[in-house]
């Protein structure tokens, strides 16, 4: 970080440096991210011990709905603390997100789980997600702003471009303290449900994070932007009526939204937590250590990546960078998808090739599995029978069978019949579910599906080199937007405008990746059919930034 040192306003010497500000902001950064990262990244753990008292598959979507819902309140979190920022300071209003944060997230470590609290554990659960979306959905706001109104116009790409690189720490650190708690614990007691369980470790770490961001954060003072509007008199008094009410204004937060956001948010998290916790460890049954090794080189590549773009993009312009990386996803997730898996377990794609499955049901009886609150019983035969073929790892086609009748599982000259669990009692539902994956699992097994991923087969370095292309395509995307965001606004409705559609683009589109994506595949039996998801959003941006987004770099932030 030294390498801003020397971009610093040679005016400010009361004030904090830019190393300061950067290092500060950056630190609550990668704190905050950390907090929700440790929760996206022990998702599977989260649906085991809050959610046992619901079949594998619904436990799963739950969690997965619980990571998005999350990111269903940053918006408002947006909104609340841009109002705050605008109308009382910067400094304020992202110091009060990352005591949110923090707070949050140690309670989640204290939290009493399913067998011991029944339903009253995930709705506890519930309730810190919406603290920690409320907070978040402020700190990233504020910390782009804070820094990019104290940077030289020159260099604003590459001092905000370390909020961008916050990430990566904040991931690298999630993933790190718990790849070493499970293999000093072993995974029964990492995974347990009772009160001295190694997974609750990393959410009480963030009391020591807690601690140093707040200390750190309490010695800035006010971004000079924000003073000098304040003490002319031209600060809003209504920021939510001049950001959104006014079509000047609202018109750009639009085009934020729809030629930037949509596609951040649905590359980033497909890169970062739906190629490897779903796609690698659900579908093509990698080892989970395995993925989180992969992904954590991966994440620790990224840092580099995102100060190269952010730098770039002062020279060269941000729009194009922006673009680049959008562009780039968009050509490469398709095959590069087919390729993980063929390098995760080409045993399971030479058995999908050789044997391919059919499920035979009523259309009419087959539902959308998307729940986000893991309420809903999805007990039907059809269904219970694509769950358990997506849990497996196995596509499948769908072929039509209108009337009555359960679903039958076609593997090969085998078949499954499924069964019809409406009328059963949680106990009984579980028998027979349990008994009809055993013969599922057995026809599989003779037809030459695996079970696992076979180490000895796995292709750890192409699974890498496929990977580090997703990352160079998620950080040139990611990296110049935090400058763009706030170039794009004037002062005095700058935080508000620019967090809403930032949040809305990282939180619903990007936020809802991995659940939305894992409906997809049960839903259509492809299992890259959820890659419809990203690419839906992010074709919208490839086709529209060229022609409604502004070149940004340069300008002044006075206005």
């Amino acid at each position: 970080m030294t390498s801003l040192q020397g971009a610093a306003p040679a005016a400010e010497t009361a004030n904090p440096s830019l190393v300061t500000v950067v290092a500060a902001s950056s630190l609550g950064a990668i704190f905050e991210w950390y907090d929700f990262f440790v929760f996206g990244v022990l998702a599977p753990v989260i649906a085991k011990v809050f959610f046992s008292g619901l079949d594998s598959t619904a436990g799963l979507l739950a969690a997965l709905g619980l990571f998005g819902a999350g990111f269903f309140f940053r918006p408002m979190g947006a909104l609340i603390f841009g109002r705050l920022g605008d109308r009382l300071g910067r400094k304020g209003a992202f110091l009060t997100t990352v005591t949110m944060m923090g707070g949050a997230t140690i309670a989640i470590g204290l939290l009493p789980t399913w067998r011991q609290a029944g339903a009253i554990a995930p709705m506890l659960l519930i309730l810190m997600r919406i603290l920690q979306g409320l907070a978040l959905g402020g700190q990233w706001g504020g910390a782009a702003v804070y820094v990019a109104e104290h940077a030289p116009a020159n260099r604003r790409g590459a001092a905000t471009g370390w909020i961008a690189v916050a990430a990566a720490p904040g991931l690298v650190a999630a993933l790190g303290l718990i790849l070493i708690l499970r293999a000093l614990m072993g995974e029964a007691r990492f995974a347990s449900d009772g009160w001295i369980a190694g997974w609750r470790i990393p959410f009480l770490v963030s009391s020591l994070l807690l601690g140093i961001s707040v200390w750190m954060r309490l010695r800035l003072t006010e971004s000079p932007a924000f003073q000098a509007m304040e003490a002319s008199g031209g600060a809003s008094k209504a920021p939510l009526r001049d950001a959104f009410g006014r079509w000047s204004n609202l018109k750009l937060v639009l085009i934020a939204l729809v030629a930037v956001m949509s596609a951040q948010g649905a590359v980033w998290y497909t890169v970062f937590f739906y190629a490897e916790q779903v796609f690698l460890e659900r579908f093509m049954k990698l080892s989970p250590q395995t993925g989180a090794a992969l992904l954590l080189i991966a994440t620790a590549a990224s840092g580099p990546l995102y100060i190269f773009f952010a730098g770039l993009s002062d020279r060269v312009g941000r729009k194009w960078v922006i673009w680049s990386g959008m562009a780039l996803a968009l050509a490469t997730f398709p095959p590069g998808f087919h390729l993980l898996a063929r390098f995760a377990n080409p045993a399971l794609v030479e058995a999908q090739a050789r044997t391919p499955i059919q499920v035979v049901a009523d259309p009419a009886r087959c539902a959308v599995q998307f729940d986000l609150v893991g309420k809903a019983r999805f007990v039907g035969s059809c269904d219970i029978a694509k769950s358990a073929l997506a849990n497996a790892g196995v596509s499948y086609a769908n072929l039509a069978r209108p009337g009555p009748g359960v679903a039958i599982v076609q593997v090969g000259d085998q078949a499954v019949p499924a069964f019809e669990g409406a009328g059963l009692g949680a106990p009984a539902l579980a028998a027979a579910r349990a008994g009809f994956e055993a013969r599922l699992h057995a026809a599989l097994a003779r037809a030459g599906y695996p079970a696992k991923a076979d180490p000895a087969r796995v292709n750890f370095p192409g699974l890498l080199a496929v990977m580090l292309v997703f990352v160079v395509a998620a950080t040139a995307l990611y990296s110049p937007i935090a400058a763009t965001l706030v170039e794009l606004f004037p002062t005095r409705i700058r935080y508000t405008a620019l967090s809403l559609p930032y949040h809305v683009g990282t939180g619903w589109v990007g936020g809802f990746v991995p659940v939305s994506a894992f409906a997809i595949v049960t839903a259509t039996g492809s299992l890259y059919a959820g890659l419809w998801y990203p690419a839906i959003f992010t074709g919208l941006s490839v086709l529209t930034l060229p022609f409604l987004l502004p070149e940004t770099r340069g300008r002044s932030l006075d206005g």
